[in-house]
C-alpha cells in the first residue's frame, strides 16, 4: 500500500436519503493494488449523535464538496461520551493525484 495523503472537511451523515447528523472528518488515503484507493480515519460529531449511528452499516457521508463516501465503523465499542470514532472509507474517494500531502 502507498500513502496518498489526507482528506479533511465536513458533511452530512446519511442513511439512504435521510440526513442523520453533521460530521467533521479527517481521513488518510492509500493506493491499493491494482490501482484502487481506500481510506480510513476519524469521524467527529456530537456524542449523542455518534451514539445513535455507531455500528450501523448503511451509512454514507455526503461531503460539502459533493463526494459520497461509504463508511464502516472499525471499532467494536464506542467509549462513553466519545465525540469521535474510527471509520473505514470507500466510495467516491479522490484519485491518487488529488490527495493533500
Amino acid at each position: 500500500m502507498q500513502y496518498l495523503g489526507v482528506l479533511r472537511g465536513a458533511g452530512d451523515l446519511k442513511c439512504e436519503d435521510e440526513i442523520l447528523a453533521r460530521a467533521d472528518y479527517d481521513f488518510e488515503g492509500f493506493l491499493t493494488k491494482p490501482g484502487g484507493v481506500t481510506g480510513g480515519g476519524e469521524l467527529r460529531m456530537p456524542p449523542e449523535a455518534l451514539r445513535l449511528v455507531f455500528g450501523r452499516v448503511d451509512l454514507h457521508l455526503l461531503t460539502d464538496d459533493g463526494r459520497r463516501l461509504r463508511l464502516r465503523f472499525s471499532e467494536k465499542q464506542l467509549p462513553p461520551a466519545s465525540s469521535s470514532a474510527h471509520v473505514d472509507v470507500t466510495g467516491d474517494l479522490p484519485t491518487p493525484s488529488e490527495w493533500r500531502h
